[in-house]
């Protein structure tokens, strides 16, 4: 009786260290993949320490355990933990990528169509195009903000680690502030607030006539079943009803597609489906890569595609330096992962704040800005296209008109049109660590607005 309870046990044990084995080999990728990627874009993007990034940025469960290994030679970075490696490369125009499944050779063969910037020099122009501030408080408190920025950097009363953080009140700068290593020129990555460029992105396309947001969408691995009746603007509003798993766990949808896949979008748009199109409302990153896929399915041209948003959104709103990262199959991660100057964001909340109008130049098409803040039908008032509303409450002390570009960790743009405000965060503030106090800033910065 002993022998075989301690030979149960024994298969019992081995079993459990059999399949830990192989749950932990599964979650390698995303433990190394995600601070391959991370650091490479931090370092030759946004030009920062990888010490510093890993002592605050990545320092979260297996993450701070991975060694990095920074190449400024080639612009990559390797990541190890255990018997689990993943590389990321940088390449100019197309900023980094993470090497999954991928030749790395084909991946650095390609090159971008377009040199950065828009031809001239934004420090010799003035505001909005340009960094030339205008000598203006606009009606604004400006001892206000400076006593909140002094909350923020100084007493840390708002909580969370801010990077960057600017104010404009009429469309003009009336505060910004930057944590000592970063400054106006630094790009910041914008996690989930690329969403909302690529609402962006496809009302050009809109306002040209080349798409239609209402009709089915035409994906051919779609037309054999149910899911051949999605529309853009179901995956726009996210009521797909595709199936995804966005809790950012171990082994969610988001990470895997992120960390653990070549294609975002096929890994997304191979899902099968849940609920009827348009049925239900839930978060999906996966839906935003779809649509990315889709506009560069349509554009038909990836020299083409690829310029797109630099010469009809970034160069036209005064963000030329603004880089939007692809995968490995070419298709820009508009779930994650634009870099852009703390000014950047704010000139892109500007945009929608005036409409769809950029310094006199209408981007978007009329109405546009009005069928992005429209509720989806069953987000109980807290999601619009890609752009998530304070219909839902979210922020009791800001108006019901604002709505807000959120990324994961604490970037944030608040546009409030009833205050004419925009007001951008960035930075890093993850919720698992207690977050950042929004409510209590917006009603701050409120407060100053005469």
């Amino acid at each position: 009786m002993r022998k075989r309870i301690l030979g149960s046990l024994a298969i019992a044990f081995i079993a459990g260290l059999t399949w830990g084995v192989i749950y932990l080999n599964s979650l390698l990728p995303v433990i190394t993949g995600y601070p391959a990627k991370y650091l490479c874009s931090a370092v030759f993007i946004s030009n920062r320490n990888p010490a510093e990034v890993e002592a605050l940025d990545l320092r979260f469960s297996f993450i701070r355990y991975v060694k990095n290994e920074v190449n400024y030679h080639d612009s990559t970075v390797v990541s190890r933990f255990l018997w689990g490696r993943s590389k990321a490369i940088y390449r100019h125009g197309f900023g980094s990528t993470l090497v999954r499944d991928a030749d790395e050779a084909v991946i650095r063969s390609q090159k971008f169509p377009l040199q950065t910037g828009a031809g001239y020099n934004q420090d010799s122009i003035p505001w909005p195009l340009g960094n030339i501030i205008p000598d203006s408080n606009t009606g604004i408190n400006l001892g206000g903000l400076d006593g909140i920025i002094k909350k923020m950097f100084n007493e840390h009363a708002y909580k969370g680690n801010v990077f960057g953080f600017i104010v404009l009140h009429r469309g003009i700068p009336v505060a910004e502030r930057y944590r000592p290593g970063f400054n106006a020129k630094t790009r910041f990555l914008s996690w989930s607030m690329a969403k909302s460029f690529t609402n962006a992105l496809a009302g050009i396309m809109v306002r040209d006539g080349t798409l239609d947001i209402n009709q089915p969408v035409d994906l051919e691995t779609w037309q054999d079943d149910e899911r051949r009746n999605i529309t853009l603007n179901n995956l726009m509003q996210m009521q797909s009803g595709l199936t995804w798993n966005e809790d950012y766990g171990n082994r969610s949808d988001v990470t895997l597609m992120l960390y653990n896949n070549v294609d975002f979008a096929a890994y997304a748009y191979n899902k099968p489906l849940e609920f009827p199109a348009g049925s239900h409302w839930y978060y999906s990153s996966g839906s935003t890569n779809i649509v990315n896929y889709l506009l560069r399915k349509k554009i038909n041209d990836d020299k083409a595609y690829l310029a797109f948003a630099k010469t009809r959104l970034f160069n036209k709103t005064g963000m030329p330096d603004a880089i939007f990262e692809t995968d490995a199959s070419g298709t820009q991660v508009g779930s994650s992962y634009i870099y852009a100057t703390a000014r950047d964001f704010a000139r892109f909340g500007l945009l929608y704040l005036n409409d769809g109008v950029f310094n006199g130049e209408r981007i978007l098409p009329e109405g546009w800005v009005g069928y992005t803040t429209t509720p989806a039908s069953y987000s109980k008032g807290g999601y619009g296209s890609f752009f998530w509303l304070n219909r839902g409450k979210s922020y009791p002390s800001a108006p019901l008109d604002m709505y807000s570009c959120d990324g994961h960790d604490g970037q944030q743009i608040f546009i409030i049109p009833s205050k004419y405000l925009v007001v951008v965060v960035l930075g890093y503030s993850p919720r698992s660590k207690g977050g950042m106090n929004f409510n209590r800033l917006l009603g701050d910065i409120l407060q100053t607005v005469k």
